[in-house]
């Protein structure tokens, strides 16, 4: 039976608490984060118990305090203990001072959202989790993710914020692009909720082409074809009905776009042709 202490009564926190499968881990210590009361108020905090003797802490709390709870619970854990945070920004070297002492450390970030705690046995079936860490923390971590039901997978630590700035721009500025393309949609005269119901099935067709299809195989639309007449048409009508901030949006990610379809063998010189006019126009945006 592995021992389970975890710092941080947030939904991550909660959900863990729930999912860990209650024949191979034992919950025995469930602390709020010093002066960050996360959750449960009736639970205690690190500072009002002498020692924390499990096998195995996470932190769940905010990353701001992950270092201030992580002090305070390196002067209670006993010296086997491992120590993870489940922060998708911080590494584990933020543990640095408890991994020079000897507590194998590292980070656990599940690529998923948790609402509330008791959608983690759910939510962590099949999701990906990013673990790094020292040799012992990442062995054990993975693990760990493999007992939630889970599906681990490492990256060196000096590259821990860079996979977590991919994460938000997947995720977050997905979201972002969609309210760029719902504004968009407003100036043509609908309103947001008609143009989100209109819109959203167009991108859910595009995540299912991308579970089925490389990122440039499976990029449709006016860049994947290069076509540089309707480019023409898009551009005259964003510049008189879109802020600035949105032709550029349209017009960076076009960019990229052609770059997707120049993989799939489109006509280099409509590419070139297209890209040049993509160039001007960004450039106009400085004037």
């Amino acid at each position: 039976m592995i021992t389970v202490s975890i710092v941080g009564l947030g939904r991550v926190g909660g959900a863990l608490a729930i999912s860990l499968p209650s024949e191979k881990y034992l919950i025995e210590g469930l602390f709020r984060s010093g002066r960050y009361p996360n959750g449960d108020p009736a639970a205690c905090t690190v500072d009002e118990v002498d020692l924390i003797n499990s096998d195995v802490v996470f932190v769940t709390t905010q990353d701001a305090n992950i270092r201030e709870a992580s002090i305070l619970v390196g002067r209670k854990m006993k010296k086997s203990a491992a120590i993870f945070h489940t922060s998708g920004a911080c590494d584990s070297s933020i543990f640095s001072e408890l991994s020079e002492n000897g507590h194998p450390a590292g980070s656990i970030h599940p690529l998923v959202s948790i609402s509330r705690p008791e959608v983690g046995p759910e939510r962590f079936r099949g999701a990906f989790f990013c673990v790094e860490g020292d040799e012992a923390a990442v062995r054990l971590g993975k693990e760990i993710v493999n007992d939630l039901g889970g599906r681990p997978f490492s990256i060196d630590t000096k590259f821990k914020t860079l996979y977590h700035a991919a994460a938000v721009t997947a995720c977050g500025h997905l979201v972002a692009l969609f309210d760029a393309s719902v504004e968009m949609m407003t100036k043509a005269g609908l309103t947001a909720e008609q143009s989100k119901e209109i819109l959203l099935p167009l991108v859910l067709s595009t995540v299912n082409n991308l579970k089925e299809q490389d990122t440039a195989a499976a990029l449709t639309g006016t860049f994947a074809r290069a076509d540089i007449e309707t480019f023409t048409r898009h551009l005259t009508s964003l510049n008189e009905n879109v802020s600035d901030d949105l032709l550029e949006i349209y017009l960076l990610l076009g960019e990229r776009s052609l770059e997707l379809a120049a993989r799939q063998g489109v006509n280099p010189d409509r590419i070139d042709r297209l890209r040049t006019k993509v160039s001007i126009a960004k450039s106009k945006l400085k004037w």
